[in-house]
């Protein structure tokens, strides 16, 4: 458990780090570092229950702001987002957005569920 959270703790202050050429990066360097500092603290045995829902429910709030625009990506008929690194099209932008919050809500509900519900 302890080299899987820090795996994804230095995964997630990579994610952070390419951030910076972002267009809005403070956002995303910000969720990401919280997220690398989760999972950082994570494997070490510190983990905190309100900190963890205090996250999903940022991640769900932020998601759900960006669900529109990913269902009219769907709509669209799903057009490749992933043609260069630069997103010549709002969708882009937005789909993937939407992609990295639904990473981290995943990931923040797996340490939740491994952490702190009871098994059996």
């Amino acid at each position: 458990m302890k080299i899987r959270n820090l795996i994804l703790a230095i995964i997630f202050l990579v994610f952070a780090l390419v951030q910076l050429n972002d267009p809005d990066p403070w956002l995303w360097v910000a969720l990401y570092a919280f997220m690398g500092g989760v999972f950082a603290f994570a494997a070490y045995g510190r983990k905190h229950r309100y900190v963890l829902i205090g996250g999903m429910a940022a991640c769900l709030i932020w998601t759900a702001l960006l669900l529109p625009e990913f269902i009219n990506w769907i709509n669209m008929g799903m057009p490749t987002i992933t043609g260069s690194m630069k997103a010549e099209e709002p969708h882009i932008e937005y789909t993937r957005e939407f992609l990295g919050l639904f990473i981290c809500l995943v990931a923040l509900g797996f340490l939740y569920h491994k952490s702190f519900v009871k098994k059996g």
